[in-house]
């Protein structure tokens, strides 16, 4: 049931297919009872949806078309203001906040390119779980095997994607919370370089570590929706991969990889290789400070306490205790340990910045795990908290080293597998481009089903 925005945009050129028959599509598929729809979704814009849909078909039968997306259907996070709704970031504690006046930066901008919205989907609590458990609005079954999380903190994102109840998800990512469930699910996440996409009208995890990225069945569908958000040139120059240099990364995040991940990893890497991409051994030292600067939170922990702490003073038994936990975890920082793990993360930007000097991106698996089932988590406290810090463990270098990074389906035995590949701050359209290559050479994994 996925959908790839080259397919649709070329039905919709052609006069193959309607914005409006396509949205109607979308939305018979989110409210079919024996499907996803309830648990990815918390609330839709049905009427408004059709409009819109309307809308971008006039539009296109007068040749007034205002963007590549014009009239394709968007999924977006609860945690972006949409005019008219409640951002309730997934937590019961907002959901009688006062509905949105107007939409998100990053969501008038999808509007006034023609984007067709949706709803709001659903996500971890506050965004602050890689698994996207949801003990409030349900946890969406993953596409690839219903039992499985779906991943987080994007949950709702993907499963809207890869169940086809939507074309694109628009996500946020602090620690992998696009990358993530994109690895889980069979499909591609991206994290731009952080403050590069507006985030007014976004509700913060972490002010200093939070992205906005997107979810789609491929590269190109990622790259069509930053351009419109990030207000850049849509067009990808074409990169050919022979003469590229990869660094592949050989230290902190090659620990605990499970077999599958890293047989399927480790066949990409050798396709890539063949193609002509010149595969450069990596050590980065100074990530293995990570770990222990996230031993009371870290900066994430720190940041978000500032934001709910008045509100865990009167509402915390409305939390999910999973997400108040790692707030809370924050309390136990010392006067001046927030400043001092600021400048230590500046530190290890600069060096892993010399590291990678002459790379044209950085491999490693999205994550060292296929996705995990989702009533061991439940049963298990211990094991929970294990497992996300496992699922966390490599997207989250990237947010640390304030890099852009793209998850990649790769081909594997049973569940899926993310390859991620890390670009240099700022280098967002090149590594899509770096991506689209890599996808050429790797093949579509992610299978197309209107």
């Amino acid at each position: 049931m996925i959908l790839r925005i080259a397919t649709i945009a070329d039905a919709l050129a052609r006069g193959e297919m309607t914005s409006e028959a396509l949205v109607r599509q979308c939305l018979s598929r989110i409210h079919d009872p024996k499907g996803e729809g309830a648990r990815a979704f918390t609330r839709t814009l049905d009427e408004q949806a059709l409009a819109e849909a309307r809308a971008s078909d006039a539009r296109r039968v007068a040749g007034r078309t205002m963007s590549p997306i014009d009239g394709i259907p968007v999924s977006i996070k609860c945690l972006f203001d949409v005019a008219g709704m409640v951002t309730h970031s997934g937590s019961r504690v907002l959901a009688n906040t006062v509905p949105a006046t107007q939409d998100a930066a990053a969501v008038a901008r999808l509007r006034a390119a023609g984007a067709v919205v949706l709803g709001h989907t659903n996500m971890t609590e506050f965004a602050y779980s890689g698994l996207g458990m949801n003990p409030h609005y349900g946890t969406p079954g993953n596409p690839a095997n219903r039992s499985r999380v779906p991943g987080g903190s994007s949950s709702g994102a993907a499963v809207s994607v890869g169940d086809g109840m939507a074309v694109i998800g628009l996500g946020t990512d602090t620690g992998g919370s696009c990358r993530i469930p994109a690895a889980f699910c069979g499909l591609t996440g991206f994290k731009p370089t952080a403050r590069r996409v507006p985030m007014a009208g976004t509700y913060p995890l972490s002010e200093t570590l939070d992205s906005i990225g997107s979810i789609a069945a491929d590269v190109a569908g990622v790259a069509l929706v930053d351009a419109v958000i990030s207000g850049e040139d849509a067009t990808l120059v074409p990169v050919p991969l022979k003469g590229l240099r990869f660094g592949l990364l050989q230290n902190y995040v090659t620990a605990d990889v499970e077999p599958a991940v890293q047989k399927a990893f480790d066949a990409a890497v050798a396709r890539l290789h063949a193609a002509g991409v010149e595969i450069v051994p990596l050590t980065l030292p100074a990530i293995e400070q990570i770990p222990a600067m996230n031993a009371q939170g870290g900066i994430t922990a720190a940041e978000a306490l500032a934001l709910h702490r008045d509100l865990l003073a009167v509402r915390e038994a409305e939390y999910d205790p999973r997400v108040s936990v790692r707030i809370r975890k924050a309390e136990a920082m010392v006067p001046g340990a927030y400043e001092a793990l600021l400048a230590q993360r500046l530190r290890m930007i600069a060096q892993c910045d010399a590291a990678t000097l002459g790379l044209d991106a950085v491999l490693m698996p999205t994550t060292p795990i296929v996705a995990p089932a989702t009533a061991a988590l439940d049963a298990d406290e211990a094991l929970y908290g294990k497992v996300n810090l496992l699922a966390l463990r490599n997207p989250t270098v990237a947010n640390f080293l304030d890099r852009c990074a793209l998850s990649l389906p790769v081909a594997a035995e049973a569940l899926p597998v993310g390859l991620m590949l890390m670009g240099e701050t700022g280098t967002d359209r090149r590594l899509l481009a770096i991506g689209a290559a890599v996808e050429a050479a790797l093949g579509h994994v992610t299978k197309e089903n209107a």
